[in-house]
């Protein structure tokens, strides 16, 4: 099915045009709720997007509120500082950063700067479709390679079918919505060959929550100068979805044609939190540690039910639902709960993201209530 289709059976279609630049995402979650749910938007436990619940930290949140008597100027300066940290956090050079309204528009700009006008993105099937989406607007083609049985990328077809027209290959990794990470004893190999055929993107909004000791960051192949992009956000682990800022991170050569095609930049507020965010390391480990024990609770559940899902790397758990996902999402939001969308082909899989303790109970409550 794809999305005018999804639209059409969702009764969508026309009614899009209320939500001007919302992504189509958060537009079709929000039809769904009005429509089919009575409780206002502002009263369902939201798992559907990957959030971190507990944040901004109380720290972030005193600099956020610090930063209003600076937020008359322009970001520019603030964010040349916050990129030398972050060049420093990463071991490259500040002209290897680049500061983006959260590591969305990273993607949507490396799409457009390098893929419009017919050039071909290889990407697997399904992931996160940001810069996919953005880049087909602008003339790009798709090259899609379905996952494999175990929801992992098929790293000997991804790089087989790399041509002459192949202008990016797009690994989001851990990914999303699948939660899974490529084996890391093949991974610094397979992305330097691929890099020496074409610019490696490498969406590591999830790296944070690998729990596998010494899992490498594409940063690595950066700072040895190879044709690879990397993408971080403090959306997740740092719990500032709603601040919009993240950053990419490659070889000056690229970050140059980059610059070109900036769009949002981010703000003063969001600078300052990103900056005090970095420092937190009592909320960040904070943040990995309610993670962990929120899977666990997913976990017990779905075994209980005898529901299988990929192991995770990340703050959700993708599962199979046994059913439709459309007829599961309008069941769990009776019952005041917000799951993940559809993530074509895998219709009768889900997407849950990790809520706080208490969310994910009554996630639990309202599973078991469906699936006793």
């Amino acid at each position: 099915m794809n999305r005018r289709q999804w639209l059409k059976s969702t009764s969508l279609g026309g009614s899009l045009a209320l939500f001007g630049g919302m992504h189509i995402a958060n537009a079709l979650i929000l039809e769904e709720t009005i429509k089919f749910n009575p409780r206002p938007f502002s009263k369902l436990i939201r798992l559907s997007s990957n959030e971190n619940p507990y944040g901004p930290s109380k720290k972030v949140r005193e600099a956020i509120i610090s930063s209003f008597d600076h937020s008359c100027r322009y970001p520019y300066a603030y964010a040349d500082e916050l990129a030398e940290i972050l060049a420093k956090k990463e071991g490259v050079t500040k002209d290897h950063i680049i500061i983006c309204g959260g590591s969305t528009e990273g993607l949507k700009i490396t799409g457009l700067t390098f893929a419009s006008n017919g050039g071909e993105i290889i990407a697997g099937k399904p992931t996160f479709l940001a810069m996919m989406t953005y880049a087909k607007q602008w003339g790009a083609t798709i090259n899609w390679v379905p996952v494999g049985e175990d929801k992992g990328y098929d790293m000997s077809e991804i790089e087989k079918r790399i041509s002459s027209k192949t202008k990016l290959v797009f690994l989001c990794n851990p990914n999303n919505p699948t939660s899974t990470i490529l084996p890391s004893q093949k991974l610094m190999d397979f992305c330097d060959t691929i890099s020496n055929k074409t610019i490696l993107f490498s969406d590591e909004a999830y790296y944070d929550y690998i729990d596998e000791p010494n899992y490498p960051s594409m940063v690595e192949l950066v700072k040895k100068d190879k044709n690879v992009i990397v993408s971080r956000t403090f959306s997740k682990v740092y719990g500032m979805a709603g601040m919009r800022i993240g950053y990419l991170i490659a070889k000056p050569a690229l970050t140059q044609k980059l610059r070109k095609n900036m769009v949002a930049y981010s703000n003063v507020p969001a600078i300052a939190a990103a900056k005090t965010a970095l420092n937190d390391k009592e909320f960040y480990e904070f943040s990995l540690q309610k993670t962990r024990e929120a899977k666990e609770m997913i976990y017990k559940t779905l075994d209980t039910f005898e529901l299988p899902y990929v192991k995770s790397n990340t703050n959700f758990i993708f599962f199979k639902t046994g059913k439709d996902i459309r007829t599961l999402h309008k069941e769990m939001m009776d019952k005041g709960v917000l799951i993940g969308r559809p993530f074509p082909p895998f219709f009768n899989w889900c997407r849950i993201s990790t809520g706080t303790t208490e969310e994910v109970t009554l996630f639990t409550k309202a599973l078991s209530n469906i699936y006793q």
